[in-house]
């Protein structure tokens, strides 16, 4: 199961990382009554991702550098640095 978690989590990572998401965004995408799947839950708690002064949620130098080390390059969408 952890490496199931960790494969979740990478997903996460990657799909916050295509541009800043709401809270609420978050918690609709993400949500699972299910104690095993709470991927964005741990990345927040291992400082995977913050929140900005927007309220919105982004990947912190940490989180970008987890992608790294999965080997994963995120796809950044054109609008990933409007407000």
């Amino acid at each position: 199961m952890a490496t199931e978690a960790k494969l979740l989590t990478v997903q996460f990572l990657k799909w916050m990382a295509e541009r800043p998401r709401s809270y609420a965004e978050v918690r609709a995408a993400w949500s699972s009554t299910c104690p095993l799947n709470c991927a964005w839950e741990d990345a927040i708690t291992d400082d995977l991702v913050e929140r900005g002064a927007d309220g919105h949620l982004a990947l912190t130098a940490r989180g970008h550098a987890r992608l790294t080390e999965a080997g994963v390059a995120p796809v950044i969408s054109a609008s990933s640095s409007a407000p």
